[in-house]
C-alpha cells in the first residue's frame, strides 16, 4: 500500500494479473473513504474502475464461487405495529393480518424440507401485540407474551419435526429475547435499511414506525452479535435516502462487522413500489444505480464480507457479478416472496444457467456461512446437525434424514 495525497491506495498483485483479474500490474484504487463513496454513489467519479475494484476484491475473498439458500418461506404473522410507506408484507386484523397457526408453520416446513431445502426463513411483522388486540389474544390462545416468544415455539417445532434450519427474522429484539430464539435459529436477520433517523420524520417512509429507529436496529444487532449468533443485515436502497446516508448506512455496517465479527451478510435490496401503498408511485432504483451501490458496499466492506442481491428483484439479476456479489439469498421452489410477491423467484435452474454463464459456480449454502460453521457462534445441538448437513467446505449437502427428536 502507498499514499496519494492524503488517501491510502492498494495496488494489483503480479498474481492476480496473471490471471487475468485484473489488467495491469499497476492499478490503483482508494482505499473506502466517505467522501469518495458520496462522489461514486453521485456518479461524479467513472463507474468502470470501481466495479472492477469490487469484483477483484470478491475474487480474492470468494473466488468464482457464488451461493444461494434452498429456503421455504413461513411468514408467521403479518401483523406490524408499524407502518412502513412501502410495504405490503404487514396488514390488518381482516384485511390479511393474521399469524399462522404452528400446524400451518409445520406444513410449510415439512413440504420445504421434502423439496429438499434447508432453511425455513421466519418472518413476523415488529411486535404486533403492541397495537392490535388480534394479535394479544392469539399470542394469549397460545400460552405466549410475545410475538418473539411464538417465534422461539415455532422455530423449536421445525427444528425438532423436520430436517429444516430456521433463519428469524424476529424484528427488533432485545439480548434476553436473542438467547431465547439461538437454540432453535442457527442465524437470525434484520436489515438496518438505512442509518439515518430522518427517514422518520413526517412525509418519510419510516413516520410512525418505532422499529425503524436506525439506533434501535443497530443495538439488536449488537444484541444478537453479544449472543454470537451469525447475523444478516443490509441496506434498502431507493426510499428516499440521500447519497450522504447511504454512504453513511454502509459504513456503519462495515464498522459493526468489524467491530463484532458477527455479519456473515450484508444484503444490498432495491425498493420496489408496491400499488395501494403511500409509495406506490415512488420511482425505483435503477438497475446501474443498484450496481453501482453493490461495488460501493464491496468497496466498503472488503473481500470477505458476503453480499448478497436479490435476484428476483431485477430481471437482469447477474450484472451485479460485475460488481462484486458472491450471493443471490434464499430461493425458494415453493413459496412466493411474501416481501416482494409480485416479484417470483428464478427457477433453480435458470440461476444456475445464468450464474454460470457468467463465468461463477452455483453452491447451494446453508442459513450460517461456512466460515461461521464453529462452535463460539452454534447452540451445541444445531451445531452438530449444521456440520452433518455440510460438505468439507462448508456448503450444503442437502436434506438430512430425520429431526432432533423431543
Amino acid at each position: 500500500m502507498w499514499l496519494a495525497g492524503n488517501r491510502p491506495y492498494f495496488t494489483a498483485s503480479p498474481g492476480l494479473v496473471a490471471e487475468g483479474v485484473i489488467a495491469s500490474p499497476v492499478v490503483a484504487f482508494p482505499a473506502p473513504d466517505p467522501v469518495l463513496a458520496v462522489e461514486f454513489l453521485r456518479g461524479e467519479r467513472e463507474t468502470a474502475p470501481l466495479c472492477a475494484a469490487a469484483r477483484r476484491l470478491r475474487d480474492e475473498g470468494k473466488g468464482r464461487v457464488v451461493t444461494y439458500s434452498p429456503k421455504v418461506f413461513l411468514p408467521l404473522t403479518t401483523l406490524c405495529r408499524d407502518r412502513c410507506a412501502y410495504c405490503t408484507f404487514a396488514a390488518p386484523p381482516g384485511a390479511g393480518g393474521r399469524y399462522l397457526e404452528p400446524e400451518e408453520a409445520l406444513a410449510i416446513a415439512r413440504a420445504g424440507a421434502a423439496a429438499a431445502c434447508t432453511e425455513a426463513l421466519i418472518t413476523s411483522g415488529d411486535r404486533p401485540e403492541d397495537r392490535w388486540p388480534e394479535a394479544r389474544a392469539f399470542l394469549a390462545r397460545h400460552g405466549c407474551a410475545s410475538t418473539v416468544e411464538y417465534t422461539a415455539r415455532v422455530a423449536r417445532a421445525v427444528v425438532e419435526a423436520t430436517t429444516l434450519f430456521p433463519h428469524a427474522n424476529p424484528g427488533v429484539v432485545s439480548a434476553a429475547e436473542v438467547a431465547a430464539l439461538r437454540p432453535w435459529c442457527a442465524s437470525m436477520g434484520l436489515m438496518l435499511e438505512n442509518a439515518s433517523p430522518r427517514l422518520m420524520e413526517r412525509g418519510m417512509p419510516h413516520h410512525g414506525c418505532p422499529d425503524k429507529d436506525p439506533a434501535r436496529r443497530l443495538a439488536a444487532l449488537r444484541a444478537m452479535a453479544a449472543q454470537r449468533v451469525p447475523v444478516t443485515t443490509g441496506v434498502l436502497v431507493g426510499i428516499g435516502e440521500t447519497p450522504e446516508e447511504l454512504a453513511d448506512s454502509l459504513f456503519s455496517l462495515a464498522s459493526l462487522a468489524a467491530a463484532t465479527g458477527a455479519v456473515q451478510e450484508v444484503i444490498v435490496q432495491n425498493f420496489r413500489a408496491k400499488p395501494g401503498t403511500p409509495m406506490g408511485g415512488a420511482a425505483e432504483p435503477t438497475p446501474q444505480y443498484l450496481a453501482r451501490v453493490v461495488a460501493v458496499a464491496r468497496w466498503v466492506l472488503g473481500p470477505e464480507m458476503n453480499l448478497q442481491v436479490p435476484p428476483n428483484l431485477t430481471e437482469r439479476f447477474e450484472v451485479y457479478l460485475e460488481a462484486g456479489v458472491n450471493d443471490w439469498g434464499g430461493v425458494s421452489p415453493l413459496t412466493p416472496d411474501w416481501v416482494n410477491p409480485e416479484a417470483p423467484w428464478p427457477h433453480l435452474d435458470e440461476l444456475r444457467h445464468r450464474t454460470e454463464a457468467a463465468g461463477f459456480r452455483l453452491v447451494p449454502r446453508l442459513p450460517v456461512y461456512p466460515e461461521f460453521l464453529r462452535a463460539e457462534w452454534l447452540d451445541p445441538a444445531l451445531s452438530r446437525r449444521l456440520r452433518a448437513s455440510a460438505d468439507e467446505q462448508g456448503y450444503a449437502l442437502g436434506p438430512q434424514q430425520g429431526g432432533m427428536g423431543l
